[in-house]
């Protein structure tokens, strides 16, 4: 109650200073003071001055005043806290619902620059053969120096068949190259490729895998479907891969975990200043019980948020072995609060932590086994993957062994894990599957 009449004294004092009442018994306020009444009258008397004296008239309303005030606000705390005018928050909404117009690359803002956490694939970033981690320089000829993290989604989104041009520069290389691109409606598919993995590269054992692009409001559905084939299959281990998954909505990466892990299992926990920010996030009964079959989880830097928060419970609960790369480190919880006009505030309110307490923001989840991959072979596998899944069955396994390490990695690394259950399973005892 006392936050509400504060907040509301506040807008009183804006309101009475912006209409020019005089208030000339206000004093300079002293630079340590950060009361509010002293705060909002200086950007009140601010706001005056600018719109009474700046030289365009039609850029000083109100509104275009306050949007810009409060989009440096929210750009000013970090990196992922911003700004949405009505438009902007509706697009966010339709991210969830797996549906948007644009290029097809999660961006984020990381050391001052627009970075690319992951080009979704089978989308026009993914078939120009932009990477993960590579810097936006440049959209449409304009530099990013000064643009925030909404501006250049703005930027980069669109209606399908406009053309876009991006300079981009890859800091593995230092390499400098111009993209140019045409905006087309993206569709993203939760789950792709489950499969049996041949078994020429798994021997006698039936290990599938199952990658997921993303985590929005029908992925652990689609998932639960295709574990489901897979087990009808005779699946006896899983690889489950997240690279290049640049997270989604937290309650869908719980219902992800909760496909692999018990019932009321603590997954992730949140903290920030707040009592409501200390939270644990456990899984539900309502996913279908499965066998305890051997996992592994692939990862790279392309890996962030939700992808960070399903590879690192199953790493920390012994459920899986993580295999690939440290992921890219984006562990915050953002709220988004909708104001009155339509626009909402998107700001981060609490950190992620891994059942073992480990932080995920900036530090990322660190695979039980490290398996770099070469540019080239990145280049070679996102390319495939942008195509559609086209691979022919039998070119699949040849693929694998020119191209992906880190999935030969994990195949060698399951196939351990099952003949050391075998040679230790008790003579007239099964396999605990």
């Amino acid at each position: 109650m006392k936050r509400r009449i504060l907040i509301g004294a506040f807008c009183l004092l804006l309101l009475a200073l912006l209409s020019g009442i005089g208030f000339h018994s206000l004093r300079a306020a002293d630079q340590d003071d950060d009361s509010g009444y002293s705060q909002i009258a200086i950007f009140a008397k601010a706001v005056q001055l600018i719109r009474q004296d700046y030289v365009d008239g039609d850029k000083t309303s109100y509104h275009n005043l306050i949007t810009a005030a409060l989009k440096g606000m929210l750009g000013s705390l970090d990196p992922h806290s911003q700004f949405m005018d009505p438009s902007d928050f509706r697009d966010m909404q339709e991210d969830t619902r797996s549906r948007f117009n644009g290029l097809g690359i999660e961006v984020a803002i990381k050391n001052g620059l627009p970075t690319v956490v992951t080009p979704m694939e089978d989308t026009p970033a993914a078939r120009a053969g932009i990477l993960s981690g590579d810097q936006i320089l440049k959209i449409n000829g304009a530099s990013t120096d000064r643009m925030d993290l909404q501006d250049v989604i703005n930027h980069l989104r669109g209606a399908p068949g406009q053309k876009i041009s991006l300079t981009l520069i890859r800091p593995s290389t230092k390499e400098v190259k111009d993209y140019a691109l045409e905006r087309a409606e993206i569709k993203v598919q939760s789950v792709k490729g489950a499969r049996l993995l041949d078994p020429d590269l798994t021997g006698s054992f039936k290990i599938a895998y199952v990658r997921l692009i993303q985590f929005n409001e029908p992925t652990a559905g689609e998932l639960s479907k295709a574990l489901d084939e897979l087990q009808r299959q005779g699946m006896e281990a899983l690889i489950l891969d997240l690279r290049n998954n640049p997270g989604g909505l937290l309650n869908s990466a719980v219902d992800v975990c909760a496909q692999f892990l018990p019932p009321s299992t603590k997954v992730v926990s949140t903290q920030g200043r707040v009592a409501s920010q200390q939270r644990e996030y456990t899984t539900s009964g309502a996913a279908k019980e499965r066998p305890h079959f051997p996992m592994a989880v692939l990862v790279n830097e392309g890996s962030a948020s939700g992808a960070e928060i399903v590879s690192g419970a199953l790493k920390d609960l012994h459920r899986a072995i993580v295999v690939g790369e440290t992921t890219f480190g984006k562990g915050s919880v953002q709220n988004v609060m909708q104001l009155p006009d339509g626009s909402a505030l998107r700001f981060t309110t609490a950190k992620y932590y891994t059942p073992s307490k480990q932080v995920i923001h900036g530090n990322g989840v660190t695979p039980n086994i490290r398996v770099p991959m070469s540019v080239e072979q990145e280049r070679q596998l996102f390319t495939a993957r942008s195509s559609g899944d086209t691979i022919k069955p039998d070119e699949d396994k040849n693929f694998i062994k020119s191209t992906d390490p880190q999935m030969l990695r994990a195949i060698d690394a399951l196939k351990g894990v099952m003949i050391y259950a075998q040679q230790n399973t008790p003579k007239g005892e099964a396999i605990k599957k």
